[in-house]
């Protein structure tokens, strides 16, 4: 027999992941569909090739930010951010800072530089639920950390 070694708060996050990941797909799968039917009616293509090529591209880029949308869900549910290390946050600021320049600077199909933006859009929405929730300390964070908040040398004192 598996027993699980997830607490509650594990098993409510993992609960309300699934969920988001089930609305999403209900709205990127059309999306997907749609935009690949448009692209063969109305748009110009070399090949059939090149049409499935780009078709795949598309849906890559689109279950690019499906899977960047749930923890944003997460939050917004718990009414909470995990506790992120600043080490860890701003590199997240600076890898998006660096898409947007690259974006800007080098020569790329639009679709790679819409992308690109993509990870602006859950960057803000993520500073915005930042700013708006607090720090639930005592939740597991990414890197299954928990910070409790009491220090060595209060342990000490009681």
């Amino acid at each position: 027999a598996v027993v699980s070694t997830q607490s509650t708060g594990e098993n409510a996050t993992e609960k309300m992941d699934s969920e988001a990941m089930w609305y999403l797909q209900w709205l990127m799968y059309p999306l997907i569909i749609g935009g690949a039917v448009y692209s063969l009616l109305y748009m110009s293509h070399r090949s059939w090739y090149s049409w499935v090529i780009n078709s795949l591209v598309n849906g890559v880029y689109c279950f690019g930010f499906l899977f960047m949308t749930p923890q944003l869900f997460v939050n917004y549910r718990m009414k909470s951010v995990a506790h992120l290390p600043w080490r860890a946050f701003m590199y997240k600021a600076f890898n998006t800072f660096i898409d947007d320049v690259f974006a800007f600077i080098i020569t790329m199909p639009t679709a790679h530089r819409l992308a690109c933006f993509r990870d602006d859009i859950i960057f803000v929405i993520y500073l915005y639920q930042r700013w708006l929730y607090p720090v639930d300390k005592a939740r597991v964070n990414e890197f299954g950390q928990v910070f409790d908040g009491t220090d060595e040398t209060e342990k000490k004192e009681q």
